[in-house]
């Protein structure tokens, strides 16, 4: 990854169509990501950040322009190169969680590992330090139905960074929890962005977020509408009210 660059897109357009009409949902949207970084995609519903961050989780593809993302180009990947690229060096969280219910805990953050190839050993190792990183290690023989939202989406974190894959994408993380459990999860968040140097790409509108982001992409109609980096003070380290 040439200068620590992560994420590239270079005027990236996607448009969709639906039924006769064509929605252009990124209007030649250009940005780069570096290692490292805490950074949010910002903006209403039907913004495109979500797209954007499909695109760059690949799980999508451009209509025109590029993403090349952890140096692969997003849009010549193959579907099996892309699911490749995903299992090993991407992470994702999402709004929903989405634990498998019949599985504990522990199994749940196991799950991506065994597409790895790795032993029982290596794999139990990095569960239980995935685990404790999000202070969840006496919870590993629960189930998601006696967990709490708050530690079902600390479960979600540690699946997402048990891999320590380079970039973890959260697509509104905090959705469908209250202010305490929000601040709870934003600061292991933060925490693993420290110790493990991962790159966080938030895709949000919700200001319990963005207090704690280090740099802001707001999109407005599928365009960057702004771009800054966020002062010290305007982060918020503090709990949350």
């Amino acid at each position: 990854m040439e200068n620590g660059v992560v994420v590239c897109t270079d005027k990236l357009v996607r448009k969709f169509h639906v039924g006769r009409t064509e929605l252009v949902a990124l209007k030649e949207v250009s940005l780069e990501f570096r290692r490292g970084e805490f950074a949010g995609l910002v903006g209403p519903s039907g913004s495109g950040k979500t797209t954007l961050l499909n695109i760059i989780g690949t799980l999508d593809t451009p209509t025109s322009g590029s993403a090349t993302v952890l140096g692969e180009r997003v849009e010549s990947l193959s579907p099996v190169r892309a699911a490749s690229l995903r299992s090993r060096h991407i992470g994702f969280i999402f709004q929903t969680f989405n634990l498998l219910p019949v599985y504990t805990a522990y199994e749940n953050v196991e799950f991506p590992l065994l597409l790895l190839g790795l032993s029982s050993a290596e794999r139990r190792r990095k569960v239980t330090d995935a685990l404790e990183w999000v202070g969840l290690a006496d919870r590993a023989k629960s189930r998601p139905t006696q967990l709490s939202g708050g530690e079902s989406q600390r479960v979600a974190i540690a699946r997402a960074v048990v891999k320590r894959p380079e970039l973890v994408l959260a697509d509104e993380p905090t959705a469908n929890l209250d202010a305490e459990n929000s601040h709870k999860i934003l600061q292991t968040m933060v925490g693993l962005n420290r110790d493990l140097g991962t790159t966080f790409i938030f895709s949000t509108h919700d200001e319990k977020v963005i207090r704690y982001l280090r740099r802001k992409v707001s999109l407005v109609d599928g365009r960057v509408a702004e771009d800054r980096t966020l002062e010290p003070g305007e982060v918020r380290s503090q709990k949350l009210e």
